[in-house]
């Protein structure tokens, strides 16, 4: 019996040994490390990991089947697919063989394979290298180095080409390479900016990282009349959530819709391409992607300069020849001229600014005051970036704590649009709108002072899983309201009708009771007398919110608002964008278009957020706002209600008419309705 417990013992010690060991092995080997040393090695079974876990550099195959192994740096944890963005060996795969990667006695990093034979090696000069280490860093880059000195880069030997060949690729992701950025799998990197396009960040693409996409060379803008269309052959259309369709437009109708629409950055026509007569697209163009089998013309608009590359470079040397030739004779006559205009100027400016300040009649801050208040402007008192400028906290002498919004000198908001914002907000009183405390105007700077709303704007709130909770259904239903009270003196309770344009969830700031005030007024128009509806050539707002009618031909009126808040009820009711909305049955409809198949279903309910649970939530309440949210995104404007009657309609329990299939981009198979 003695001898049994002693072997019983013996036993469990083992165990316990062996466990140890594993849990110990088990968290040296699992631990992710950034670089090897010369009495270290990666094999097929350990890779080294960026710090930040943007990259990982690793033994592959390039298929399930295939025997060739590569060592290579891919993406980590960012896209689903491995997509490889160096490989060593690209040229010299190792047969039906592992691999050992590590540094030698001479401080080069090598690849060894069958038999120990060098596949591939750094091969650099090094000279009293003292401990030379290889690390991945968090841009992607390879190096080889010792201490702070680097004696080789893989950044400086990058692939010609791609060598995974799988059935997908990080290219069939149209979100990979950004707005306005063209996916080709053939390259490396795999995203470039097209003609008339240049990177968004340049910086950014160092890492690797697309995602911020591309802006263009020069803007469009409303007005003018230089525009023509570049012809990208053989593409994988843009994404087309911001699409519109016609079937019966003839090509030369098409081309001349997309010039004369300022929202219109590309168009395909059947007389090139076949389907549907005329597709345009609005605003940025995501998804676009080298067809390696096939693929469509897409005309993209550019004004003339991008066009005609040489002939802008022919008239700027004719002028430049002529410039210089006229220079001297005209130069004393040009510098009379200036200072003279000059002077001018300056009278009027002063002019200007102090008309500027007695037609405002406001209180005025000075320039100083603000800066103080604000600590310089600094960047720990930024509350965040508003379409026109900046906006941050500041408080007064005597305690009061206000929002600044400084006026962006490049953000395109002139003096006009300056004045409109404060003429407006200045004469509106009204709980739910934001207040206007004063301004300052001095010199380039044009400030408003709005009084400060300690809790944010509403997609703080809604669009985040954990902040969302903060706002149980009573505090969601109750902003629902104050949005649409506020609407409504808008609309027709104030002295002028006046349209926002730009009503969306960051428009709508929360004071610390959480009642809602609808802010940023600079895009509003007003209307006086009868007018009910009024036309622009420049349409401005935010896509996901704007009315069809004036996203596609510049038409607003109150129904425009109208439809932008059944947008932001649907978004406060279910904590889902609009925009970047994804459904996974069909990741092509946004969100306008799943409520609406939910409605059709009889399950309506089924759009509600899921924090939106136990007795706060009255389901009744919350089925009606979804029911009142689809009446006002409906096509037609004349079936869209009236703020007044939205308000009778969340208020009682009312029959309310059914819904007709409301106004939204569906995705490529659709068009708008």
């Amino acid at each position: 019996m003695y001898n049994s417990a002693r072997e019983t013992m013996d036993l469990l010690s083992l165990a316990f040994s062996i466990g140890f060991c594993h849990f110990f092995c088990f968290i040296e080997f699992s631990a992710a490390i950034d670089a090897i040393t010369q009495n270290q090695s990666i094999t097929k079974a350990t890779s080294l990991v960026s710090k930040n876990g943007s990259f990982e550099l690793g033994f592959f195959t390039p298929s399930a089947n295939s025997k060739d192994l590569f060592v290579g740096i891919w993406h980590k944890n960012k896209i689903p697919l491995r997509t490889v963005v160096w490989v060593a060996n690209q040229h010299n795969p190792i047969k039906n063989s592992n691999g050992v990667l590590k540094i030698n006695d001479t401080g080069n990093a090598i690849l060894l394979g069958q038999n120990s034979s060098v596949v591939w090696s750094t091969n650099s000069s090094l000279k009293q290298v003292q401990n030379p280490v290889l690390q991945l860093l968090d841009s992607g880059n390879l190096v080889l180095k010792d201490g702070n000195k680097y004696f080789w880069q893989s950044f400086e030997y990058q692939m010609k080409s791609v060598v995974i060949s799988d059935s997908k690729d990080s290219c069939d992701d149209s979100g990979f390479c950004g707005p306005n950025g063209m996916c080709d799998i053939s390259k490396v990197p795999l995203c470039s900016c097209p003609k008339g396009f240049k990177p968004k960040s340049p910086e950014t693409l160092k890492t690797l990282d697309y995602k911020e996409g591309c802006v263009r060379n020069e803007e469009l803008e409303c007005g003018k009349t230089d525009y023509g269309f570049i012809k990208f052959v053989g593409v994988r259309l843009p994404d087309a959530k911001n699409s519109w369709a016609d079937q019966k437009m003839s090509p030369k109708e098409c081309k001349e819709k997309c010039l004369k629409n300022c929202s219109c950055t590309a168009y395909i026509s059947s007389g090139a391409n076949g389907g549907v007569s005329c597709t345009i697209w609005l605003g940025d163009l995501v998804g676009l992607r080298d067809a390696l089998n096939g693929g469509k013309n897409l005309f993209v608009k550019m004004p003339s300069s991008e066009i005609d590359e040489k002939h802008g470079n022919k008239v700027k040397i004719v002028a430049i020849t002529v410039a210089t030739s006229v220079f001297i004779i005209t130069g004393v006559l040009l510098a009379v001229y200036y200072i003279r205009r000059n002077r001018k100027t300056i009278k009027e400016n002063n002019g200007n600014e102090e008309g500027q300040k007695e037609d405002l009649d406001l209180p005025l801050f000075n320039l100083p005051t603000i800066a103080t208040a604000t600590d310089n402007f600094s960047f720990n008192n930024k509350l965040g970036q508003g379409g026109f400028g900046a906006v941050y906290k500041g408080t007064l002498e005597d305690g009061q704590e206000i929002a600044v919004k400084r006026l962006s000198q490049s953000s395109g908001q002139g003096a006009n649009e300056f004045k409109n914002e404060v003429i407006l907000i200045a004469k509106l009183q009204h709980r739910n709108l934001v207040r206007l405390l004063g301004c300052c105007i001095q010199g380039e700077e044009r400030l408003l002072i709005y009084e400060y709303v300690p809790n944010k704007s509403l997609d703080y709130y809604i669009f985040d899983e954990t902040r969302g909770k903060v706002l149980d259904w009573p505090k969601r239903f109750n902003i629902v309201l104050g949005i649409v009270r506020g609407l409504i003196y808008l609309h027709q309770d104030s002295r002028l009708r006046i349209i926002h344009r730009d009503l969306k969830a960051s428009n709508v700031l929360l004071d610390g009771e959480m009642i809602p005030k609808i802010s940023d007024f600079g895009m509003a128009r007003t209307f006086g007398g009868d007018q009910i509806e009024g036309v622009t050539n420049r349409v401005v707002g935010t896509f996901g919110y704007m009315a069809p009618e004036y996203a596609i031909d510049g038409q607003f009126s109150v129904k425009s608002d109208v439809f932008s808040f059944g947008i932001l009820m649907l978004e406060i009711v279910s904590g889902k964008r609009n925009r970047g909305f994804y459904n996974p049955s069909d990741d092509d409809m946004n969100l306008i278009g799943y409520a609406w198949e939910l409605w059709k279903e009889g399950r309506p309910l089924g759009l509600l957020d899921e924090c939106l649970t136990g007795d706060t939530c009255t389901l009744s309440e919350a089925q009606r706002c979804i029911h009142v949210g689809l009446l006002c995104v409906q096509q037609l404007p004349e079936d869209r209600p009236s703020m007044s009657y939205v308000l009778l309609m969340l208020g009682d329990d009312r029959t309310l008419p059914q819904p007709k299939e409301p106004s939204f981009f569906l995705g490529k198979k659709s068009s708008y309705s």
